[in-house]
């Protein structure tokens, strides 16, 4: 017992809760809303290339407006920029579940809500995750990261699974709903929030030089530009190649449903890495998560061998250990070296940097394998994560964790 509650002291802060089950309840949302607004296209009559168009809409104006949301989140407010980001996602997302629970919906109407949803989602991003520092003290800082990360995986999985359940059941407008009322939860949690207003950067001076701001504090750090570069790489690899060509492989071999327990085992890797990341904290943490980060190889390179679903489910499990360890050494390291006035703007940055190529692997994939063949593409993506791993590993302010930069916060 006493372990339990040393794990979950970050949970003694009335912000940090509210800041996790804000999150928690806007990923359950959003975990549904994927699977019944598919549903939703399908049962419009809609196509494979309308429901693409639908899908696309969001996941583009999230990432052109994630550099919107860093300087915003860096000249006002935090929370009151969650508050407003939530409260426009729940508006967008109830007329979309209205629209489809009484026939109105259209392929534009959804792909312009959808715009919208994203865009709101876009500039929340950085701000929810600047806002960890500002929550707890320091010392609490990595299992904080972990508790919330362990939040958004967890919830992610969950909201998948209820989305089939609850699309299928009563049909894919109330799981919209059940988004929306996710991001309706969310804003008086938000609201409630407590932070220290000389935290929350400077609403005086011009857009244009906070962005350029942004960008000398990302690109003045070697660590942050090669890690971000790194996992644009592991992206385009594994979320753009490998979830086109994946189901292909299995379709051709050891099946659907089988595939099906791949994705979930890499999922319940991520869980099991955040996890460990609460206790696991060695003195070149960063070096070690990008090193380790660099397993995504594994599973890859098991998939151009026609490994069988067992390897492949160990693989996958494996490198979602990796990102779950990962993932939390790299929240820490932004939030305890970067300035606290411009770390929206850097998160944005980086996850500008690390997303954009993934819609262009997906694009790609199809082609590359149709040219070259499937396995010699799988082949050469695992053979590029190997080589951008040891590349960054070579970077010396991950090497030496002292030439990152003075710590210039001690919240």
């Amino acid at each position: 017992m006493n372990k339990i509650q040393k794990s979950a002291q970050a949970f003694h802060y009335p912000s940090f809760r509210y800041l996790f089950f804000g999150r928690l309840f806007t990923v359950l949302g959003n975990g549904i809303a994927p699977i019944a607004l598919a549903f939703a296209v399908l049962d419009m009559g809609g196509s494979a290339s309308e429901l693409g168009i639908v899908v696309a809409s969001r996941s583009l104006f999230n990432v052109l407006f994630l550099l919107v949301g860093g300087v915003v989140a860096d000249r006002y407010s935090r929370s009151r920029v969650l508050v407003v980001s939530a409260l426009i996602a729940a508006v967008s997302q109830a007329f979309v579940a209205w629209s489809v629970l009484d026939g109105s919906a259209t392929v534009i109407s959804l792909t312009l809500l959808g715009a919208l949803n994203g865009a709101a989602a876009g500039i929340a991003l950085p701000a929810s995750s600047a806002l960890v520092p500002q929550v707890v003290p320091v010392k609490h800082l990595r299992q904080a990261n972990a508790l919330i990360q362990l939040g958004i995986y967890g919830g992610t999985v969950m909201g998948a699974s209820l989305g089939g359940v609850i699309t299928s059941a009563v049909g894919p407008g109330w799981g919209l709903a059940i988004d929306a009322l996710g991001f309706a939860i969310s804003a008086p949690l938000y609201f409630l929030m407590r932070v220290s207003p000389n935290n929350a950067g400077t609403t005086q001076g011009n857009i244009l030089r906070d962005i350029k701001e942004g960008w000398a504090e990302f690109a003045g750090r070697s660590w942050i530009w090669s890690i971000v570069l790194q996992f644009a790489i592991i992206n385009v690899a594994f979320n753009g190649i490998v979830v086109v060509l994946g189901p292909m492989i299995a379709d051709a071999s050891f099946g659907r449903a089988r595939w099906g327990i791949i994705v979930a085992a890499h999922s319940a890797g991520l869980i099991a890495g955040s996890f460990l990341a609460m206790k696991w904290h060695p003195r070149r943490d960063l070096l070690i998560g990008a090193m380790l980060a660099g397993l995504y190889a594994l599973p890859i390179f098991m998939l151009s061998q026609n490994a069988s679903a067992a390897w492949l489910i160990a693989g996958f499990f494996i490198a979602g250990v990796s990102l779950g360890l990962f993932g939390v050494t790299w929240a820490h390291s932004l939030q305890t070296h970067i300035p606290a006035d411009k770390l929206a703007r850097v998160y944005a940055y980086d996850a500008m940097g690390s997303f954009i190529s993934i819609p262009f692997g997906q694009l790609v994939a199809g082609p590359l394998a149709a040219q070259y063949g499937t396995a010699n593409v799988l082949l050469m993506s695992a053979l590029a994560v190997v080589m951008v791993t040891a590349a960054v590993g070579r970077v010396p302010a991950i090497r030496q964790p002292e030439r990152m930069g003075t710590k210039p916060h001690n919240t």
